[in-house]
């Protein structure tokens, strides 16, 4: 019988690399940790009503990419496709707005889904960092959370990454544009799904990625030349306050992102050393989410950053982050007293926080030294009867292969000293 592989598509972390994915996790929630955010997680999967009106029905991710299906009960529901709507679906439901002052700011980390056609840094399942931050309509607001995009990109140690921004108008400017819009591409050579997407919403076709779509678009009317007063004057704004805090981005009047609730403000991460796949992350302000959901009116901005991309993106600039050891140090024993003896100290020393494994199996001396070397320990305790007749252990310097004597009572101080 040939073993299980896993789906096609999808991918399993295992150590050491999965310590990679975990230390960006960290750094990208570090930021929003020391700025109000606090932690929300939700169920994997949700009805699928709420993100074909959320996300949006003429959306690839509604129509070709969402994972569906039939509960036993007759449900409908979809594998998460994003996280916004998730998020947003339940702040309402626990009457978060209600609850204190406004914004209510959240992130969360997760895995999403979509059936798309897998390739490097696009896969049917993936993980995401994200923040939304809840009924407030300030300039300010988002800026913080490019701001703190920006500053957990530059944690980490990535460079070559680029800010695009633009603004997608409102529910007073955007009609306008859109009719624009309509008129300049029902006269372009289309494809029949294309065509459809013109009527229900073509602001999509910009960010069609086929190049004989891409080269029609030349003169294409552009959304910047139809925002209403306001709409401009909260942008530039927003251009105003990032600035100010010294950090540079790109104006891009063609990016729309690939989902309908964006409005005003929108923006993208990307890295040029990733080819095709070049977005790192993005978001935006969905100031109309809340009431296509069946809430209140609840102007909201968010972003979620690619844990994957941002993965490939530290590769692409041979960015090694620290990592803590898995293991400072391993203990091997020599014979059955030494085991229990030893086994006791190795809970000591994991209770004063250093991180300790120990040699299991009954392995002899060789065998145990080679999975020391191994686990990447910067030290090794060994230890039998004889050295108990004297009161100690030895420990050995993994690196210069010294080993001296330690009091069996002064392990831990000893360990605690080098190790710092």
């Amino acid at each position: 019988m040939s073993t299980f592989k896993a789906p096609r598509g999808t991918y399993d972390l295992i150590p050491p690399v999965s310590a990679t994915y975990l230390a960006v996790r960290e750094a990208i929630s570090a930021p929003l940790r020391r700025s109000g955010y606090g932690y929300v997680e939700t169920p994997g999967f949700e009805n699928v009503e709420l993100f074909a009106r959320g996300v949006g029905e003429s959306t690839d991710i509604v129509t070709k990419e969402m994972y569906t299906l039939t509960t036993k009960g007759g449900d409908q529901l979809a594998l998460r496709p994003e996280g916004t709507a998730s998020v947003l679906r339940a702040a309402l439901e626990a009457n978060l707005h209600k609850a204190g002052s406004l914004p209510v700011k959240l992130w969360y980390s997760g895995s999403y889904y979509r059936y798309e056609r897998p390739q490097k840094g696009r896969y049917r399942h993936f993980s995401q960092v994200g923040a939304e931050a809840i009924g407030a309509e300030d300039p300010a607001l988002d800026a913080e959370l490019i701001l703190l995009a920006h500053d957990a990109y530059r944690s980490l140690g990535l460079r070559d990454f680029r800010i695009l921004l633009n603004s997608l108008g409102d529910a007073e400017c955007r009609p306008v544009y859109r009719a624009a819009l309509q008129e300049f591409l029902r006269g372009l050579d289309l494809d029949e799904d294309t065509r459809r997407r013109i009527e229900i919403n073509p602001l999509r076709v910009l960010d069609d990625k086929r190049d004989a779509v891409q080269k029609q678009l030349t003169g294409a009317p552009l959304l910047r030349d139809y925002l209403c007063d306001g709409c401009r004057a909260y942008h530039a704004e927003v251009r105003e306050l990032i600035s100010a805090q010294g950090v540079t981005f790109e104006d891009d009047p063609k990016l729309v992102r690939g989902l309908d609730y964006y409005t005003r403000t929108t923006f993208e991460f990307v890295h040029d050393g990733l080819g095709s796949q070049s977005a790192v992350g993005g978001g935006g302000r969905y100031d109309g989410l809340s009431e296509m959901i069946g809430g209140p009116a609840l102007p909201s901005v968010g972003w979620a950053l690619g844990v994957d991309r941002t993965v490939l993106a530290l590769e692409a600039e041979g960015v090694t982050l620290d990592l803590p050891d898995a293991t400072s140090v391993f203990v091997v024993p020599l014979g059955e007293e030494a085991r229990k003896v030893l086994f006791g100290v190795v809970a000591e020393l994991r209770t004063a926080g250093i991180a300790t494994d120990f040699a299991y199996g009954g392995k002899g001396l060789k065998a145990a030294m080679k999975a020391a070397n191994r686990s990447g320990a910067r030290y090794a305790i060994v230890a039998g009867e004889r050295d108990f007749a004297e009161g100690v252990v030895q420990l050995k310097d993994m690196e210069s292969g010294e080993q001296t004597p330690v009091p069996l009572d002064k392990v831990v101080p000893t360990l605690r000293t080098k190790l710092n």
